[in-house]
């Protein structure tokens, strides 16, 4: 069995250059991986999954908003976790080792003493900051509006200061949505793979972010799309989206970033 255990310490990432073609063979290597190991996929993926399943069962209901805020702030805290497994499923596939669950999910409980936590924070701060600023809007434009129950009147969102807000909360949702995608697009795998600490790992993935604009934004429309097609049976479909884009997220951290120390 081939060791699968990251160096210690590590040079410093290297961005490459990258292409739709990468994007593409990341996807098709991704697919694979979850052929490979699909109870794998299907276990991590269910975290996703049934986490978000009860954020919406918990805020659809009136008066269960006490109890779905601590789950909304506690879920980014666990996704990065399941991630971490179906990285470590392809690297351990991609290094030729065996996969034993107890091992797989031993990496992940071990991470839980590296870097992941602090990128789990750094998610965690980045959402609440949001909701914050997303109240701050609603307050600016709705609030000296007749009190209206919005989630049975959605005329509100037909007048001037309904619109004004969405357009402004769209625009500023999308900004926090780039801020965040640029510092784990690949920062996640480089700190299961390298002994890095988390900073170095959210700079460098912003650098192959506006390095590789154009296509990364194509990657980033790539994910949005496919969970959206795959929250659409309920959210079943995301047992296959979310596995692939994780294990293909592996793959294009492996062909955009390199490290001096790395064997030839």
């Amino acid at each position: 069995m081939t060791d699968t255990a990251p160096a210690a310490p590590s040079a410093p990432p290297e961005i490459r250059e990258v292409s739709t073609a990468d994007i593409a063979e990341a996807l098709r290597l991704g697919w694979r991986d979850f052929t490979r190991a699909p109870a794998f996929g299907l276990f991590f993926s269910g975290v996703y999954v049934l986490g978000g399943m009860a954020l919406f069962l918990l805020l659809v209901p009136p008066g269960n908003l006490v109890w779905a805020l601590p789950l909304m702030v506690a879920f980014p805290l666990i996704a990065p976790f399941a991630a971490v497994g179906l990285y470590e499923v392809s690297r351990r596939l991609e290094a030729g080792a065996d996969l034993p669950w107890g091992e797989v999910l031993g990496v992940v409980l071990r991470e839980k003493n590296r870097q992941i936590p602090s990128m789990s924070t750094v998610i965690i701060f980045i959402f609440l900051v949001w909701v914050f600023i997303g109240h701050m809007i609603f307050a600016l434009f709705m609030g000296l509006q007749v009190m209206t129950n919005v989630s049975t009147s959605f005329e509100v969102f037909l007048t001037a200061n309904g619109l004004s807000m969405l357009a402004v909360g769209s625009a500023i949702g999308a900004g926090f949505a780039f801020v965040l995608f640029s510092v784990t697009v690949v920062s996640l795998p480089m700190l299961l793979d390298r002994e890095l600490d988390f900073v170095t790992a959210m700079i460098a993935s912003f650098s192959l972010v506006t390095r590789n604009f154009p296509v990364m934004m194509i990657w980033a429309g790539l994910i949005v799309a496919s969970l959206a097609v795959g929250m659409l049976p309920f959210f079943l479909g995301l047992f296959v989206a979310l596995p692939v884009l994780g294990h293909a997220t592996w793959h294009l951290y492996r062909r955009a970033v390199t490290f001096a120390d790395a064997p030839a």
